[in-house]
Formats: C-alpha cells, sequence, structure tokens
C-alpha cells in the first residue's frame, strides 16, 4: 500500500469512530406482484416491497451486501446520502461496474455530516419501474437535540406513479423512440388505492417522512382533516410552518409532523398522493385509523390544488425556508454557515433540451449522454482514454447544435460554484446532485432565459439547503454549492425517462491544479475498494 493510501485509510478509520458499524445482506429478485391491478414482475429486497428501512445515525459505518438474483446488471444509489470522499460508492453506471446477476457486492461507506429523510433505488436499465426502493432516514446523534418534541412514532411513507407494463417493455419503448406515456396510477408504500393502512393513536404525533419514489409525475400530498407542520427535507431542518398539502416532486423528500385528533374513535381519514401538473388527475390513497374507527372514511377525498396551477406550487417552494437557529449534524446552528457571504469562484448555466437522431434524446447544454463502456472513474483511475468524454460548456449552445458524450464538467475542490436551471420546455424537470446538498436561492417561470440582474432577486439568507430541485415550465431555478466533497458525482433528471435518454452529465471535483484526473483517488478520495468490481477494458474484455 502507497503511503497515499495508508494515509486515507488511517484517516478512515479515525472518522469511523465516532459512529458505530451496520451490516445489512440484502437479496434483489423478481417477484411476481400486483400493485395496481395487473401482475407484473417487482422487485423485492428480501421478499419486501418497498425494501426495507435503511436506519442510521449521522457518522455510522453502513456495509450492505447484495446479492443480485436478477436476470440483469444491477446497481443501487443512495438518492441524498452524501459519502465523504467516496464516490466510488455512489451506485451508478459511470463510478461503479454492475453487479452481475448471479454476483454480490457490499457497499460500505460513512454516513457523514448529515441527517434527514432519504431513499435508495436501483439506478440501471429503468429498473427502478419495477421498484427495488426504499427508505433511508439518517437520525440526528445523541448530543444533538431535534428541534421539536420527539415524535410518538416515525413512519415512512414512500409515494410515486406505477406503470403495469413491464420495466423491459418501457426500456424497449425508450429505446425505440416512444415515451413511457402516462402510468397506470399511484402507489402508497407499494400499494394501490386503500390498501395502505396508518393506525394513529389520538392526540399522539407522528413524523412522516415522505419520498416521491416515482418516474416521472409530481404529486400533491394531504391528509384529510390533518394539518402537516414541515420539520426538514433532504436533511435540511425547515421553518416550522404548516400545510393543507405538499407539491411533492419526483426525487424529493420532506418531513412533517401530524398530531393526531383526540378522538374516541368511530372515524377514519383519508391519505392522498395525486398527480400533479398533468393532462389527467391520478390518486393514490391510505388510509389512517385510529381505534375501533370504520374500516373506510366517509365523504370524497380531500381536495388539493388547481391540477395545473403553478402559482400555487412556486409559491409554496418559496415559502420554504432554512431554520437558521438548529443544529444538525453538527451542534452549531444550521445559520451559523453563512452561504450569502462567499464568493462564487464560478457560473454554470445548464439548459434541458430534445434532439432526435435516429430516436428522441435529451440534452444538457447540447450533449446527449452516453455511457463510454467502462465506468468513468474506473477510466480516471486506470488512466484509459476515454475519447468520447465531452467537456459541458458552461452556457447553452446555439440551437440546433448538439453532440453525444460522456458529459463532464471539471469542478475545483472547495470553490462555491453557482448553478442556474434553464427549462425551455413545457413540463416541469427536477434535478438530483449526488455527493452534495445546494442552498436554493432562486426560481421562477415565465421566462426560461436567465439574466445576471436576476441574483437581485435571491435569497442569500435562509434559503434551503437540499439535493432535489424543481425547474418550473418556461422557467429557471439557481442553486449555490460549495464543491467540499472530492470525487465524481451525477448530476441528473430525476425524471427517469430524460435520464436514461441523456439528461445527465458528471461533476469531477478535483484539487486546483492537479490536470490528470486520474491521481484523484490518491491525492484526495478513499482508495479503490479492494473489492471493488472491475469491467471491461480493465478486465481484458
Amino acid at each position: 500500500m502507497n503511503p497515499f493510501s495508508l494515509f486515507f485509510y488511517l484517516s478512515i478509520l479515525v472518522a469511523f469512530v465516532d459512529g458505530k458499524s451496520i451490516s445489512h445482506d440484502w437479496t434483489v429478485s423478481f417477484s411476481q406482484r400486483a400493485p395496481l391491478a395487473l401482475n407484473k414482475q417487482v422487485i423485492v429486497i428480501n421478499d419486501q416491497f418497498p425494501g426495507p428501512l435503511l436506519n442510521a445515525t449521522t457518522n455510522d459505518v453502513l456495509n450492505i451486501n447484495i446479492h443480485n438474483n436478477l436476470t440483469e446488471p444491477f446497481l443501487m444509489t443512495w438518492n441524498g446520502l452524501q459519502m465523504r470522499r467516496n464516490s466510488w460508492q455512489d451506485g451508478v453506471q459511470e463510478t461503479n461496474c454492475p453487479i452481475l446477476p448471479g454476483q454480490n457486492w457490499t457497499y460500505s461507506f460513512q454516513v457523514k455530516d448529515q441527517i434527514g429523510s432519504f431513499f435508495y433505488f436501483p439506478s440501471l436499465l429503468v429498473q427502478k419501474a419495477a421498484g427495488g426502493y426504499g427508505p433511508i432516514r439518517v437520525n440526528n446523534r445523541e448530543v444533538i437535540p431535534i428541534p421539536f418534541l420527539k415524535p410518538d412514532g416515525d413512519i415512512d411513507v414512500l409515494i410515486g406513479d406505477w406503470y403495469d407494463a413491464d420495466h423491459r417493455d418501457l426500456r424497449a419503448a425508450l429505446d425505440d423512440g416512444a415515451g413511457l406515456g402516462k402510468p397506470n396510477g399511484i402507489l402508497i408504500n407499494g400499494l394501490g388505492p386503500n390498501q395502505t393502512i396508518f393506525e394513529f393513536e389520538p392526540g399522539a404525533t407522528y413524523r412522516l417522512r415522505i419520498s416521491n419514489v416515482g418516474l416521472k409525475t409530481s404529486l400533491n400530498f394531504r391528509i384529510q382533516d390533518h394539518l402537516m407542520l414541515l420539520v426538514e427535507t433532504e436533511g435540511s431542518y425547515t421553518v416550522q410552518q404548516s400545510y393543507t398539502s405538499l407539491d411533492i416532486h419526483v426525487g424529493q423528500s420532506y418531513s412533517v409532523l401530524v398530531t393526531a385528533k383526540n378522538q374516541s374513535g368511530g372515524r377514519s381519514y383519508y391519505m392522498v398522493a395525486s398527480s400533479r401538473l398533468t393532462d389527467a388527475e391520478l390518486f393514490g390513497v391510505g388510509v389512517i385509523r385510529y381505534p375501533d374507527s370504520v374500516d373506510l372514511p366517509s365523504g370524497p377525498l380531500p381536495l388539493g390544488p388547481e391540477l395545473h396551477d403553478y402559482f400555487f406550487s412556486i409559491e409554496q417552494a418559496r415559502s420554504i425556508r432554512w431554520n437558521l437557529t438548529a443544529g444538525a449534524a453538527r451542534p452549531n446552528p444550521q445559520g451559523s454557515y453563512h452561504y450569502g457571504t462567499i464568493d462564487v469562484s464560478r457560473t454554470i448555466v445548464l439548459q434541458n433540451g430534445e434532439i432526435d437522431i435516429n430516436r428522441h434524446l435529451y440534452t444538457v447544454n447540447g450533449v446527449s449522454f452516453v455511457h463510454s463502456g467502462i465506468p468513468l472513474k474506473m477510466a480516471d483511475y486506470f488512466r484509459l482514454d476515454a475519447s468520447n468524454t465531452g467537456i459541458v460548456p458552461d452556457r447553452p449552445i446555439d440551437s440546433g447544435i448538439w453532440t453525444l458524450g460522456t458529459s463532464v464538467i471539471n469542478a475545483n475542490y472547495r470553490e462555491f460554484y453557482h448553478l442556474v436551471f434553464e427549462n425551455p420546455s413545457p413540463s416541469l424537470q427536477t434535478w438530483h446532485l449526488d455527493g452534495y446538498n445546494f442552498f436554493v436561492v432562486g426560481m421562477d417561470f415565465g421566462t426560461s432565459s436567465w439574466e445576471e440582474d436576476m441574483k437581485a432577486t435571491y435569497n442569500l439568507n435562509d434559503a434551503v439547503s437540499r439535493s432535489t430541485v424543481e425547474v418550473y415550465p418556461f422557467g429557471w431555478t439557481a442553486v449555490m454549492v460549495m464543491l467540499d466533497n472530492q470525487g465524481l458525482w451525477n448530476l441528473r433528471s430525476q425524471d427517469v425517462e430524460k435520464w436514461y435518454l441523456g439528461q445527465e452529465l458528471y461533476l469531477r471535483v478535483r484539487s486546483i491544479g492537479e490536470e490528470d484526473p486520474s491521481t484523484i483517488p490518491v491525492r484526495d478520495e478513499v482508495p479503490i475498494p479492494e473489492n471493488a468490481i472491475l469491467c471491461g477494458r480493465i478486465t481484458g474484455g
């Protein structure tokens, strides 16, 4: 072992002292299920759909051994978890070789400087359309209090659109140039209407951790005759505000407190997740029961916002603010990090687009992502040529000009970047950055072209920090991020259709002055895992 590798292994051991080691053994397989009307092959984990809860505390070390009993290669990614200096464990196609059928691989990483609500899901081959997802909780260390009274119960609520078609047929449709089409329904915790039951005790307070794990559909979440107090989103404690309903876009997670009614029984209540900003409204329905309540609630479903009310959605998004006085992973208040006073090193404007070549594809600044046949991170490490690696321009290019490539932004470690997402299309976009949270400093719609003078509207005091953000039709969203996590990190559309067809890129975060990306694992990162799966040209294949 060379001196640099020894140094980093020792650094990891020192870091691990504060946390405990948690091990899981997961078998990923197909099972015939009918979440809606039709049977299909669903991806289950240890025969569970959704998969088991991944429950950890800040600084814990997670070792997750995944056995792939599918007939396809498999990778799991951890939506929102920040693995410090360890993108080797990210579980996407440019950082990991896949786990082949009949094989297993152990993800091993530390949950570092983070709390909150997240989820995991399969990242390859549109397998998310078959399930394979599950909830993640990262709890506060005992020495750091949560900024609200400890709830009487903690409940994971996974909501998302669902297609009855097999994921392989959906993938083939995308390969043939067709879209996914309309989903068949909305699931709550993997079940169809009125099948998911939540038991409430009168007067108790529950923390609901709600994630939109779907493929492409924004959802509005609400509970009949119950208010929701928003307290956290994707690792940030928020200013505590009550909502009757919440828009939750694909890939986003929220925590709310719900206080049960002081009733003596007899009534149950609807929980609803309904589609937003779509041609037709779909409903996922769960049931909250109290002791001795009837099986199903009475009356109509509680009303949400108008189906295409963008003003409701954007005003709600703007209302979600960072709780400046709460401690999270660290004892000092979140607000002690004055992001608004940090000088921006670089501004990058990223515009989504679409092109037609032999099929319909999606682009970022004119580049549609293609996999090079070997993970880019492996190519960097083993100093292999990546002839089709393309550097994404910092600004959108002229309309009509496009290219295919393994899209990369070379970024400098410990610099503060300003990213602007422009959306000139009529459909809402959501964007996610692995390995980081970013500050959502501004958003608007009605003008998809961002201009410098729009910085005057930015929130530089208490903008929420999160890892997934929406961009409204013909609109823009601006975020700011400190690049303090070395490695190769995926920036993607959370719409699976757009992601699969090219709307993603990678941030290669390295030390200033490092021209050769292959030196990253030695100088800045955790070394390549001893159990790393190798593939392609690395193995002579």
